[in-house]
């Protein structure tokens, strides 16, 4: 399963908290379930555009894989999501800042493969904006990107699991990505735009440290398409 921000309103599950600006309970299993950190986690590096060129098609079936709702069936409709996954990693690429983290891990033969990935750029005071995130921002958070510090966060693909177990643990592999966009960029904000029919893509992000605005500090109605959520590290 893919956290898909910004990009694929058409295609976000259903699904829509009871009431506006009251977040919704972070799923019961991943306060249940504590486990140990796995022995053998994922390495998080940095690839370079030149590293990410030459891993597009790898990239692409990871996307395919994490937003399958039948993980291992590929069908038309994953070739079409894993195509246009790729134009939209390739026009992003171009962005000033562009920075994207995969995680990899070792199979029994010694072999990496990727098991998520996440990327984004830093939005800047002077446009272009960045999927209309203009139309979401409040107003101290246009000084925050006319200072250099807000930070997109445009893709985290990322496997089910990770939205369903373990999501407060400090090595959810997808807070490890996340923490690691920004720490990369010393005192940024973190900003993403989720669809608001994605309650599955919502209640993880809240379960990752996300957080909405107050209801006084939103730059977009509450009939808005998208919600703005934001990320500090602390």
């Amino acid at each position: 399963m893919t956290a898909h921000m910004p990009d694929r309103p058409a295609t976000a599950r259903p699904g829509m908290p009871g009431r506006h600006g009251t977040p919704p309970e972070i799923p019961s299993q991943s306060r249940r379930r504590q486990g140990a950190s796995p022995d053998r986690g994922e390495f998080v590096r940095p690839l370079t555009r030149r590293q990410v060129d030459d891993r597009m098609w790898e990239l692409g079936e990871l996307y395919a894989h994490t937003s399958s709702s039948e993980p291992g069936i590929s069908d038309l409709s994953d070739q079409a999501g894993s195509d246009a996954f790729r134009q939209r990693l390739a026009g992003h690429m171009r962005r000033p800042g562009f920075e994207l983290l995969v995680a990899e891990a070792v199979r029994p033969s010694g072999a990496t493969h990727l098991t998520a990935c996440a990327y984004g750029f830093p939005v800047r005071g002077a446009g272009p904006w960045w999927q209309g995130l203009d139309e979401y921002l409040p107003e101290n958070l246009f000084r925050v990107a006319a200072s250099g510090k807000l930070f997109a966060v445009a893709d985290v693909l990322v496997a089910s699991r990770v939205r369903t177990h373990d999501l407060t643990r400090e090595w959810n592999i997808a807070r490890r990505l996340q923490k690691r966009l920004l720490g990369d960029h010393i005192g940024a904000l973190g900003v993403t735009l989720v669809d608001r029919r994605d309650l599955d893509t919502y209640r993880a992000l809240l379960a990752w440290g996300w957080r909405c605005l107050p209801a006084e500090e939103r730059g977009a109605s509450r009939f808005a398409p998208r919600r703005l959520l934001v990320l500090a590290l602390r």
